[in-house]
């Protein structure tokens, strides 16, 4: 058996790694991003003062000791729980958050050589048809996990927490499925990859656009919110009357799972907005033929082009030894280091960079077999990565900003507003495709 016939299936594996490895490098970005941005919007520093080796990252150094902390605490089993059930429930909290990534497509395609033949293998682990399906089938097993949580853990308090969740998914996932049914209706598809092929090129081209898509992307990512349990929609875990809802029994990793789940449905659900609404993968003004056509001069603006800024964080990094904290603290302590550290790595990057730039002006790249890919990918990749930090952030800074809603009001904003609103959505949806298609037929 040649490489050839084996690299298919090394792709698939490849894909499932990388659809899991993207989910899970986010969060441990988002847990410091919660931290940070509610200490700035509070108008404090927030965590600053772990270091390893001198270096604190700006607070990033504390999501390490979370993860630490997490790990070497005591896991403790309360004698009064349903035991399979128990332990089963942040597992299926974890896994359904990773499995709905699977149909996001994080690009569009890569060309591999199968048989001797070229073939052009799309960039998400599971290519169906009814992706979008999918989503909303995996969106509605969620529930299962804080159910299982609530009902097993023989608590009151876990058992409101696993009623309010069941009740306010089931509310919203109505107004969150007739939503998705408007981009269906314009695209013509369950599939996340032809829903986001079909907003390629000029930014306009994206659904949200449009004021069918406009309107169903306000009810989608209100939903969303109240999918991933986010404040103003964290009634199940209510800690002023529920103490901590659903996992108010569980400690060390199994705490952890319930909490990482939380940041990677905030992950999926920014994602699949982001596809089905801001032209997912996506470069706006560049689709992937012109990305590969002209892979070169990208590669060469993008290397040149990244320098200044790069150089501009080392000069503001430099700058931090005048500040008070460096001045208060020893001279011979060890965070002196830092400055020193940041100077010397976005140095590094922008010499990297001007590598970059240097190799695209070669030419090199594009006239390789897999250079163009290779380009395309990245491009597209970060593009995705930046709508779904830019939608988790919008999570974070409402999380921050908007008090909890009574339970009355969140049940009254989803059946009484919502639902109605999403059902005239879908019918005024299909009118503006019949009028759209008459005028330019």
């Amino acid at each position: 058996m040649s490489f050839e016939d084996v690299l298919p299936y090394l792709l698939v594996v490849a894909k499932c790694v990388f659809a899991v490895a993207f989910v899970m490098n986010i969060v441990p970005l988002l847990i410091w991003g919660e931290r940070k941005g509610a200490a700035y919007i509070q108008d404090r520093p927030g965590p600053n003062r772990a270091d390893i080796m001198g270096i604190r990252a700006g607070g990033l150094v504390h999501t390490l000791n979370d993860v630490v902390k997490l790990v070497m605490k005591e896991d403790i089993i309360p004698q009064h729980v349903e035991r399979f059930y128990w332990a089963l429930a942040p597992v299926i909290a974890m896994s359904v958050a990773l499995v709905t990534f699977i149909v996001v497509p994080f690009g569009d395609y890569i060309t591999i050589p199968v048989g001797g033949v070229l073939e052009q293998v799309p960039l998400k682990v599971s290519d169906i048809d009814g992706g979008l399906l999918f989503v909303l089938a995996m969106t509605s097993l969620g529930v299962y996990g804080i159910m299982l949580a609530g009902w097993a853990s023989n608590n009151k308090f876990s058992l409101l927490g696993g009623l309010r969740a069941s009740a306010q998914m089931v509310s919203y996932e109505l107004a969150m499925g007739l939503s998705a049914v408007v981009i269906f209706l314009g695209a013509g598809s369950l599939s996340l990859s032809v829903i986001a092929e079909q907003q390629s090129g000029a930014i306009w081209n994206w659904n949200v656009f449009s004021l069918p898509g406009a309107i169903a992307f306000v009810l989608f990512w209100i939903a969303a919110f109240a999918e991933t349990n986010r404040t103003p929609f964290d009634l199940p875990e209510g800690e002023a009357e529920l103490v901590g809802g659903y996992h108010t029994e569980y400690s060390s990793l199994r705490f952890a799972l319930f909490f990482m789940a939380e940041y990677a449905n905030m992950i999926v659900a920014s994602a699949v907005t982001a596809t089905l609404f801001f032209g997912g993968y996506n470069v706006p003004f560049l689709d992937g033929a012109t990305i590969r056509a002209h892979s070169d001069i990208l590669v060469a603006a993008l290397g040149f082009g990244a320098v200044p800024a790069l150089l501009s964080f080392a000069v503001v990094a430099f700058k931090r030894r005048n500040r008070p904290f460096y001045r208060a603290i020893a001279a011979d302590d060890i965070r002196h280091r830092e400055p020193k550290f940041w100077v010397a790595t976005w140095g590094g990057l922008a010499v990297a960079h001007a590598g970059i730039g240097v190799l695209g002006l070669t030419g090199i790249i594009g006239a390789s077999s897999f250079g163009p890919d290779v380009v395309a990918f990245v491009l597209q990749l970060t593009a995705l990565a930046l709508k779904v930090l830019l939608g988790c952030w919008i999570m974070i800074w409402v999380r921050w900003t908007v008090p909890r809603f009574r339970y009355d009001q969140l049940m009254n904003l989803g059946w009484r507003v919502m639902l109605p609103l999403a059902l005239v959505n879908v019918f005024f949806a299909a009118l503006w495709i019949i009028v759209k298609e008459s005028l330019f037929a």
